[in-house]
């Protein structure tokens, strides 16, 4: 919702809809020709005003004192020096939206912008193209024609080729947004308003610079709830390691954002994604979205399709017939028929229709047949179009994509678009995934490791012995190999004793991070001689490696059982913090790296799904000589080291490795930790749960219940709940009629972004949600919803959630409140009124009232 009344500042709107423009232009530049040239060949039906030269189109001011008031952005074709006077000068006039594409650091920019209040795309920005507006503030080579794509890039290069090949077909744009060198308005601010904007149909970025990762992961998931959103990361190789890269792209599939490698894989999403909708398939059969009946009039190009799906991983769909099926002309059924037969088959997800020239007029009949029953091919499979050649086929690839057809010159194009719709699938469903109601409990001992880290921080050190790091892990219920510290080899030996055999020692030494190069391990000492003789060589062998390293003694252990060597993992990001990885163990891990990557915070369902992405989770079911693998302990380690990275932010890495894994669970056998350097933490790209809020609450009538945020394990419970609504309460709460909420909507309504909503359920003994008070912030506001269960309502419990969620609001700074009721809705109605809330009916909208509640900075109104 919108808020009514226009608030000084920057807005949004004042960007993304603005009704009066101003170009600042030096003559001397060549882009502000360009930039002027755009703007008047637009059509832009509000104000354009210019400073500095003459130009068609333009009304010219000679200062910005004769700048209209409330000019609502500002394009801003200057040198570097000039850029900071000039966004001053637009202040002063009411603007605070601008485009700047001079070549500057970033930071002077953003110093520009916090002196200013004016907020900028840039520097080296592309500019801005609003179509539907008639607005081409950007360096575009070409007009830009109106479509459904909306383009988010830092570079100009990509836009420019990416807007060049869609002018060939036939694709328009919605957006096209230079975000540059990203020193102020990044992704996130773009992002949150593609989210609201239904005319974007698909997204793409050019990814490199992430300025602030939680409100980029935020506002991406947002978008791709509602449409596909497509991303390449031009520079990935910079990165040595591979790394951050794949980090990266456990960022982006955690945000429902499709990753693709290069511009041509780039352009295939966009041909793509924009033009079609993945079929309505339900059952676990359909979960992966790969489902591919292959209709050519060739064998050829059927086996080169068959090739290309196999190479990606696709699957051919059971479709009645030969699959792939050839149908040459005056043979078998219609093709344009079988492809509407084809596509309304529950067993396929996408149709591939490939076609070579043929004599005579049957490409001709062929194209002419899809194109008039195109509109009956709605509610089915997608159709992707492989037309390949070019004398004869170019034309009428242009007459397919001008009919709204994904169409491509190649067999193997054709495919990539087909992979592409099932990963995006894939992705998105993944991101709304419904997560069990198992929610795993961890009650750690925090202060004990806060005792650590701060006697640690007194000592100067910041890196934990082993002994130290496993007792770091028990503490969050990690299962750690028992072991005792021994200051000597004749220690070391009664330890060993105590322990039983066979034993381990290690080498104990903040400064050995690999101990098994300098001869710190050694394993299979079967009785306390044979520990004896052992430490009094490791302590030789150190001694002679590493002169004068520090020693704090010798880890006795019990050697663990058999099992498999696992590695998990805690590293920092430089663009997105912490990480975990996950993979093979011991030396493997470092000459064979085996990673699979994700984000804090984790629940069991995301770490289960981490598993199945690592190579290692192959052998989880045994091979050979190794056992199998408990899966759920594993999953159990990762999410406790997750908690274990939310608590603590001041540890930048941390390795468990190996873990030993078998069918009776997992044990760390070994850990490392290094602390941040004093005052420093990191910010997690996710928010974590906030367990914080969670308190116990009375009814009137003594009845106790707990109200907290709510999570994604309450997916089932949320379906539940609205089960109990009376048909009336759900009309009233959703505005319309509905039998069963859709796994999409549940999904939104419990996986919330803890940073830009909240929502507060109220749960009672046997674990029903019995109410739900939510509040879903936008920049100027914030947007309320209430439901209770039938047996509570007169309880006292819609007061007590409005109050919480409203007083959460007032602590994250909300100082309106409003929510639409439907005007026949009177229970509701007397409800906010008696809250303080004043109602008000809309213009023109006479079935609904708005409920407006202002909020003091000490708290909410209800007190």
């Amino acid at each position: 919702m919108t808020k009514r009344t226009r608030r000084e500042g920057y807005s949004a709107k004042a960007l993304f809809q603005p009704r009066a423009v101003v170009l600042l232009a030096d003559p001397a530049l060549p882009e502000a020709h360009l930039l002027a040239a755009n703007l008047a060949a637009g059509g832009f039906g509000g104000k354009l005003s210019i400073l500095g030269m003459a130009a068609p189109g333009f009304t010219r001011i000679e200062s910005l004192d004769a700048l209209e008031q409330g000019t609502d952005l500002g394009v801003i074709a200057l040198g570097r020096e000039a850029v900071g006077r000039a966004m001053a000068g637009l202040a002063a006039r009411g603007c605070h939206a601008a485009i700047v594409f001079a070549a500057m650091p970033p930071d002077e920019l953003a110093a520009a912008c916090r002196a200013t209040g004016v907020r900028a795309l840039g520097p080296r920005s592309f500019g801005l193209a609003l179509p539907h507006l008639g607005l081409n503030a950007s360096l575009s080579h070409l007009p830009v024609r109106p479509g459904r794509l909306a383009l988010l890039a830092q570079g100009s290069a990509v836009p420019r080729a990416v807007l060049d090949w869609a002018t060939a077909e036939g694709l328009g744009f919605s957006h096209i947004i230079g975000i540059g060198d990203n020193a102020d308005l990044g992704f996130a601010p773009s992002l949150d308003w593609l989210a609201r904007d239904p005319a974007a149909g698909a997204v793409l970025l050019d990814l490199r610079r992430i300025r602030n990762r939680r409100l980029f992961v935020s506002a991406a998931r947002a978008a791709s709830r509602t449409r596909p959103v497509v991303a390449i990361r031009p520079g990935g190789s910079h990165d040595a390691s591979g790394a951050a890269d794949a980090v990266l792209g456990a960022v982006l599939a955690r945000a429902g954002v499709l990753r693709v490698e290069g511009l041509e894989d780039l352009l295939s999403a966009a041909e793509t994604l924009p033009r079609v909708k993945s079929a309505q398939r339900f059952g676990e059969e359909a979960a992966r979205g790969d489902r591919i009946a292959v209709l050519a009039n060739g064998a050829g190009l059927a086996l080169l399709a068959i090739d290309a799906l196999a190479a990606g991983g696709a699957r051919l769909a059971v479709t009645g017939t030969a699959n792939p099926q050839v149908l040459r002309p005056g043979e078998g059924p219609d093709m344009a028929e079988e492809v509407l037969r084809l596509a309304g088959l529950a067993t396929v997800d996408t149709v591939l229709l490939l076609h070579a020239p043929e004599p005579g007029e049957a490409g001709e009949a062929l194209l002419a047949a899809l194109v008039a029953q195109q509109a009956r091919g709605r509610g089915r499979a997608p159709l992707l179009i492989g037309w390949c050649g070019q004398a004869t086929a170019g034309p009428q690839r242009s007459r397919l994509a001008e009919a709204g057809f994904p169409v491509f010159a190649t067999p193997e194009a054709a495919v990539r678009g087909a992979l592409h719709l099932a990963r995006d699938h894939r992705n998105r469903a993944a991101a709304a995934e419904l997560p069990s109601r198992d929610v795993l409990e961890i009650t750690p001992d925090r202060a004990s490791v806060a005792a650590l880290f701060a006697r640690l921080r007194a000592e100067g050190r910041r890196s934990l012995s082993e002994a130290e790091g496993l007792s770091v892990l028990a503490a969050y219920g990690i299962a750690c190999i028992p072991g005792r510290i021994a200051q000597g080899p004749t220690q070391a030996a009664v330890a060993a004793a105590g322990l039983g055999f066979p034993a381990v020692l290690k080498i104990l030494s903040p400064e050995l991070p690999r101990k098994t190069e300098v001869g710190g391990v050694m394993l299979n000492l079967s009785d306390s001689a044979a520990v004896l003789r052992a430490a009094k060589t490791m302590l030789a062998a150190v001694a002679l490696a590493r002169p004068g390293v520090r020693i704090d003694g010798l880890l006795v252990q019990r050697q663990a059982g058999p099992g498999q060597e696992l590695r998990l993992h805690l590293d920092d990001d430089a663009m997105f913090g912490p990480y975990i990885g996950f993979g093979r163990g011991g030396t493997a891990a470092d000459f064979e790296p085996d990673e699979s990557f994700d984000l804090p915070p984790m629940n069991l369902t995301l770490a289960m799904a981490l598993l199945d992405r690592s190579r290692a989770a192959r052998l989880f079911d045994g091979h050979r000589d190794l056992p199998p693998v408990q899966r759920a302990a594993v999953a159990d380690a990762l999410v406790r080291l997750s908690q274990l990275a939310v608590d603590f932010p001041q540890i930048e890495r941390l390795s468990i490795n190996p873990l030993r894994a078998g069918p009776a669970g997992v044990v760390a056998l070994d850990a490392s930790i290094v602390l941040r350097e004093p005052g420093q933490s990191s910010q997690l790209a996710i928010p974590p749960y906030p367990a914080e809020l969670s308190r116990s609450w009375t009814s009137r009538d003594g009845e106790m219940l707990t109200i907290r945020p709510i999570r994604p394990e309450d997916a089932a419970a949320q379906a539940d709940a609205f089960r109990r609504m009376a048909p009336e309460d759900i009309r009233w709460r959703f505005f319309s009629p509905m039998k069963e909420l859709p796994a999409e909507q549940i999904a939104r309504m419990t996986q919330v972004d803890y940073d830009r909503e909240m929502a507060f359920i109220a749960v009672d003994a046997a674990g029903r949600t019995v109410g739900v008070s939510r509040l879903i912030r936008a920049p100027l506001e914030a947007e309320f919803a209430i439901v209770v269960d039938p047996a509570w309502k007169g309880r006292g419990l819609g007061r007590e959630l409005m109050r919480r969620i409203l007083d959460w609001g007032a602590s994250v700074g909300v100082a309106q409140v409003v929510g639409l009721v439907l005007a026949d809705n009177a229970p509701m109605q007397a409800f906010v009124r008696a809250l303080g809330f004043t109602l008000r009916r809309l213009p023109g909208e006479e079935d609904v009232v708005e409920a407006v509640l202002a909020l003091d900075a000490e708290g909410s109104a209800l007190g």
